[in-house]
């Protein structure tokens, strides 16, 4: 027997891959399958019409019957109950009947050709509500500290009712850990107090399936001390429950349920577990749990009631045990044991049985494994008849949870029921076997698009049919090869799994479904997608009341796709509120205020993915002012203030500051007293005598600060006499003869009392005299007159009021009045130091001559003249001026070659004293100045000249001049210099050998001996001749290749045209001429045009004739060097060469930069003959001869002349015909 149950397990598992359920097409034939059945408890609600549902598929489709009680229930002689069409769902109109008369167990069949599906036993009950029976209840009169229970006996309903404890306005009880309502619906006082004492305890009973609520008669409960019983005993003697006589002493807890030490309590697998702990005692107890037998289930235990209940939701066979509950207050504790039993109503171990379906000639099987405390039983039936009773089938073995078939044939389609039950409930599951030939279909639709994100995990769908069981591969475009490997997975369903999506797995996938009777092919297409992304995130804010916040949510999506963006606040919707304005990529609140603050979070979703971000909003504003300003602690000269802080608008509050108000003095006006920390808010104030103070406090945040608080009561301060006396002393004269007492006055705060006036006292210091007092009011200065000029004072001020006088107070010490020093200083002289600088020495002035402090001395000095005889005299005087006690100085800024004149003055508060006798002193030459002219006059070919007039400045005697030029190129780059040195009594000079048509620099500057001076410049240019005396040529460069010569140049003239003039190193240079205008070459020219024509003439007639052109000729006359004919147009020579090492320059064209190219031009220089006749030197070279080209050309060659006029056409040139 072990033998042929491990046999039957070892082929469960082979075939365990062939049973894997398929959805079968609905056009295929097949067995009923039930889909939708009422619950197996199923309450109605009373008032409305009764609806049993029961609807099944199947192919052809099913039809339907019902039990009623177990015996067929024959609905069509029942007219209250109707079946709908096509369904097997039952109606019953309870109009013309009562719902209590379908109370009953119905089951539902469905049935074709192919099997019986039957659904589970559906018990109807109708939902009750009923009503609280009537009752008297008297009132309750407790002593205070006992414990009390308010029963609240629900009527039993169906299903149970929801209690709760309300008042007579319909406001939830308060519940604590001393008062508390239990599972049952009582109300548990672990000990009542006087504030219990109420007429309206009442207790609700909520029917959910009427949606009623019943209420139980309201209960009165009176909490009295043992004096109050005592004189209410006789009120109440007749008609008052009397509770606790003895007096209530504080005691340890016992239970008030469970009773006992233990108590045990069962429940279900997958249910609530509820235990429940309620104690009394005085003080109130705490209550706690622990499990004996391990430890609570954290993730799935919660505690309720203020710990009163232990709930452990989705109970599972661990949590069976013993639990512990704990009372324990000062005085002691007691424990209660919870034993718990878990049982199980039976439950799908690996889930129901599943539908088969199998080839003919294949095997199956069917598993109906489930577990159950107790473990429960099975049975099996085929369509609906117990499998003992059924048809025997040779193909079908049953092994208690198992039935396997083998070698399956068509026609033995059947419905299998399986149920599982014991003494807590039951499972019934239907599953059929459906026996079929069909080749394979896929069933996801063809050209599906799936869209993923990248990076995210890929799953493309190939559902499917077909029997035998389809074997699904997979291919990407070109179906080189199968998708089996990595990255892909494929599943037993036919899903193909790409687990991280990259952009090149986009494309199009080709599933193929294959059994043996056929096979079938679709086509998918993936589209991977970038991720949607906040790359700028809004960030924390802190904004000021009133003010406008904006924030960003930038997102970067897919192009492909559509993203929505929503904001949300404290992940709510956001208010519907104008201030908020949503922008595509941020949100901006105007006027913000405080309800405004909170966590914003912007959403921004596509089709695929979404993406979030969050900030906070914190609205700050200037704190609330202070208030319940209080004054304590009062004494002669300190208070102390307390007072409460306003709101501080999210703004910690950094300090306050404290102002006062005099109100004897000063009313109106707030001074700042001090300021504390913002933590603090008390202050000790130290006072002054003889004011009347009011307070009040301001705070300060980083917004700013607070309004002022109200001003605190008045606290008067008695008068005393001056702490203190004036600051500021000081002594000064305003005449020669006085003394001017000056000092700052005090305060109204400062003087402590009526009647301020000030006691001034002086003597002459250094003299052996008394002090001389005086009272002064209302003024804070005392003019002593007659004194002795600028003599030493010593001095003191004090301050007096009613109540007596301030401190002695500090010495002080002034000079009376100043007057103008009677000497000079003397033995003064100068040297100088250079040209420009000269050192002046005195001696100082005796101090009894000074009269008054000693400020500084005063230098005048003047140029009488310069030393040259040329210049006239300078009699301007200047001052410079040296604080403080010197005895030399530097006089800066002096002219060269001068004479100046000078004295020295003393002085002091009062003016200067008489100058010291003039002295005199010379400065020594200095660099001259730079001349005052330089011109350029008489421009030749090699010479210029230059005139110049002396420096106006000489500073010395010109001892001669220095005379640098340079040539200058046109890119203003200098070259080398030369130098002149010129004599003193030079004005001019003129420059020989000198660079025709070239810009030069000159520099010119004078000498003395003591140095060169500053040079003067000038520029000036040689001349080409007369008329042009400025080259327009520069940087002319030339180089020779295997072909030509290459020759370029910078150009700024006006013309066209130039002329380019060449010798060969190795002959005699050849000078050219313009030839066009000599007669000799018209003649020669026209000559040579005749004899032309004549032989055209007779070429032509020798051709009609039929004679031959000679080519033999024609070609030793091209290659004769010597000989070039004419071009017959312009009656010019093509080229022309005195031998082979002097070859000509070929027409070339100027381009932009002035380079000469070599092209295939014949142009020669006699097309540009007009206008003038050419210049060279004797050596050849171009002086500056330039034209335009000559109207015949313009007209023939066009295309040309349209040229820019920058670029000049170079001609060649040609050997002199001389």
């Amino acid at each position: 027997m072990e033998r042929r149950r491990m046999d039957a397990a070892l082929l469960v598992l082979f075939l365990g891959h062939l049973a894997a359920a398929l959805e079968v097409p609905l056009d295929l034939p097949q067995p009923p399958t039930i889909t939708h059945q009422s619950p197996k408890d199923y309450i109605i609600d009373p008032r409305e019409n009764i609806i049993i549902h029961c609807e099944a598929k199947g192919k052809p489709h099913p039809s339907f019957s019902w039990t009623r009680n177990g015996t067929h229930f024959d609905i069509d002689e029942d007219p209250n109950v109707t079946m709908r069409p096509h369904s097997g769902t039952l109606v019953v109109d309870i109009s013309r009947a009562k719902a209590e008369h379908y109370e009953c167990v119905y089951q539902c069949t469905a049935r074709n050709k192919h099997g019986t599906a039957v659904s589970n036993n559906i018990v109807v009950q109708q939902s009750r509500s009923p009503l609280w029976s009537k009752e008297k209840i008297k009132p309750i009169v407790v002593q205070e500290g006992v414990s009390l229970v308010l029963p609240c006996r629900p009527p039993a309903g169906l299903p149970p009712p929801i209690i709760f404890w309300m008042d007579n306005n319909f406001q939830r009880l308060p519940q604590s850990s001393r008062v508390a309502q239990s599972l049952n619906g009582d109300l548990y006082f672990s000990n009542v107090l006087r504030d219990d004492s109420r007429n309206d305890y009442i207790c609700y009973a909520r029917f959910p399936y009427t949606q009623t609520i019943q209420q139980k008669q309201p209960i009165t409960v009176k909490v009295l001390n043992m004096d109050a019983i005592n004189d209410t005993m006789a009120a109440f003697y007749n008609d008052t429950d009397l509770f606790s006589e003895e007096p209530a002493d504080d005691r340890k807890p016992s239970f008030l349920i469970p009773s006992g030490p233990s108590s045990s309590k069962t429940v279900l697998r997958g249910q609530v577990l509820e235990m429940e702990c309620i104690a009394e005692a005085l003080p109130t107890p705490e209550i706690s749990w622990t499990k004996v037998s391990g430890d609570l289930p954290a993730k799935r235990t919660s505690f309720l009631h203020y710990q009163r209940t232990l709930r452990i939701v989705n109970v599972s066979e661990s949590d069976a045990g013993d639990y512990r509950c704990t009372a324990r207050n000062q005085l002691g504790s007691v424990h209660h044991t919870i034993h718990v039993t878990v049982k199980a109503a039976p439950y799908w171990i690996s889930g129901a049985p599943r539908n088969l379906v199998l080839a003919p000639g294949e095997s199956g099987v069917l598993t109906c494994r489930a577990s159950g405390t107790p473990k429960p039983s099975i049975t099996w039936a085929m369509n609906g008849i117990p499998i003992e009773n059924s048809p025997k089938d040779l193909s079908r073995k049953v092994e208690d949870d198992t039935i396997i078939f083998t070698d399956v044939q068509a026609g033995s389609s059947a419905v299998y029921q399986c149920n599982v039950s014991n003494d807590y409930g039951y499972l019934l599951s239907n599953a059929f076997v459906n026996v079929l030939s069909e080749p394979p279909r896929v069933l996801t639709p063809a050209n599906k698009v799936y869209q993923v994100i990248k990076n995210h995990q890929a799953l493309i769908d190939c559902a499917s049919f077909g029997s035998p069981i389809p074997k699904i591969t997979w291919f990407k475009d070109s179906r080189s090869s199968t998708l089996d490997g990595d990255p892909y997975i494929l599943h037993d369903n036919g899903t193909l799994e790409i687990h991280i999506a990259q952009a090149h797995n986009s494309g199009r996938y080709t599933c193929v479904a294959r059994n043996s009777i056929g096979i079938y092919e679709n086509h998918i297409f993936l589209e991977v997608k970038e991720p949607t992304r906040i790359l700028k995130q809004p960030e924390y804010k802190v904004v000021q009341r009133g003010r406008s916040v904006v924030f960003e949510c930038k997102v970067k999506h897919d192009p492909s796709l559509v993203p929505t963006m929503t904001w949300l606040k404290d992940d709510g919707e956001l208010p519907d509120d104008e201030r908020l304005i949503l922008g595509s990529d941020s949100l901006t609140i105007t006027d913000v205020t405080e309800n405004d603050a909170g966590v914003y979070t912007c959403i921004t979703n596509t089709t695929l993915d979404h993406d979030s971000a969050s900030a906070e909003l914190t609205v700050v504003e200037r704190p609330d002012p202070p208030t319940d300003l209080e004054l304590t602690d009062q004494k002669k000269r300190s208070v102390q203030l307390t007072w409460t802080p306003g709101d501080e608008h999210n703004s910690p509050i950094q300090k306050f500051l404290i102002q006062y108000e005099d109100l004897l003095h000063h009313r109106g006006h707030w001074h700042n007293l001090t300021e504390v920390p913002g933590t603090k808010t008390t202050a000790h104030l130290k006072l002054s005598p003889y004011i009347h103070y009011t307070f009040r406090v301001l705070a300060l945040n980083a917004v700013g600060f607070s309004r002022p608080s109200f001003p605190s009561r008045v606290f008067k301060t008695e008068p005393a006499a001056p702490d203190e006396n004036p600051t500021g002393v000081q002594g000064f004269g305003t005449e020669h003869d006085n003394l001017v007492i000056s000092w700052k006055p005090l305060s109204g705060l400062q003087s402590n009392g009526p009647g301020l006036h000030y006691k001034v006292m002086w003597r002459q210091k250094a003299v052996d005299s008394d002090w001389t007092t005086v009272s002064v009011a209302n003024n804070s200065k005392f003019v002593v007159s007659g004194t002795p000029t600028f003599v030493p004072y010593e001095l003191k001020v004090q301050a007096v009021n009613d109540y007596g006088a301030g401190p002695e107070p500090a010495i002080a010490h002034g000079y009376s009045g100043e007057d103008l020093p009677v000497a000079a200083p003397e033995n003064v002289q100068a040297i100088a130091l250079n040209s420009t600088l000269a050192e002046v020495h005195w001696d100082p002035v005796p101090f009894k001559s000074i009269r008054g402090h000693l400020k500084g001395f005063k230098v005048y000095y003047w140029r009488e003249r310069s030393l040259h005889k040329h210049n006239p005299h300078h009699v301007e005087k200047q001052i410079l001026t040296f604080s403080g006690n010197h005895s030399r100085g530097m006089l800066p800024g002096l002219h060269p070659f001068s004479l100046y004149s000078f004295n020295v003055r003393v002085y002091n508060g009062k003016g200067e004293g008489p100058p010291s006798p003039t002295q005199q002193f010379d400065t020594p030459e200095g660099v001259p100045g730079a001349p005052t002219s330089l011109i350029v006059t008489n421009p030749n070919l090699d010479s210029l000249t230059l005139e110049w007039n002396p420096p106006h400045v000489r500073n010395g005697r010109i001892t001669g001049y220095t005379l640098k030029y340079q040539p200058v190129n046109n890119s203003n780059e200098l070259g080398p210099v030369e130098e002149l040195a010129l004599p003193a009594n030079e004005t001019s000079v003129t420059l020989p050998n000198l660079k025709y048509s070239t810009r030069y620099k000159f520099y010119l500057n004078a000498k003395t001996v003591r140095g060169a001076g500053p040079a003067i410049s000038q520029e000036g240019v040689t001349i080409m001749d007369e008329a042009l005396p400025v080259s327009p040529f520069g940087n002319v460069s030339s180089s020779v290749g295997e072909d030509g010569a290459l020759i370029s140049w910078e150009y700024w003239g006006p013309e066209k045209n130039v002329y380019v003039e060449y010798k060969n190193e190795n002959t005699v240079a050849s000078r050219q001429v313009d030839i066009a205008t000599q007669g000799w070459f018209i003649g020669l020219m026209c000559a040579i045009a005749l004899l032309i024509l004549i032989l055209l003439i007779i070429c032509f007639i020798q051709r009609n004739k039929g004679g031959k052109y000679p080519v033999k000729e024609k070609e030793d006359a091209h290659t004769d060097p010597e000989f070039q004919p004419m071009k017959d147009d312009d009656c010019t020579f093509g080229e022309y060469s005195d031998n082979e090492d002097h070859k000509p320059l070929k027409g070339s064209r100027t381009p932009s930069n002035g380079t000469v190219k070599r092209d295939d031009s014949d142009d020669s220089l006699v097309d540009y003959g007009e206008g003038g006749d050419g210049q060279f030197n004797e050596d050849g070279s171009f002086i500056g001869q330039y034209s335009g080209k000559s109207a015949s050309r313009d007209t023939a060659e066009g295309h040309e002349s349209s040229e820019a006029p920058s670029p000049i056409n170079a001609m060649n040139s040609l050997n002199s015909f001389v």
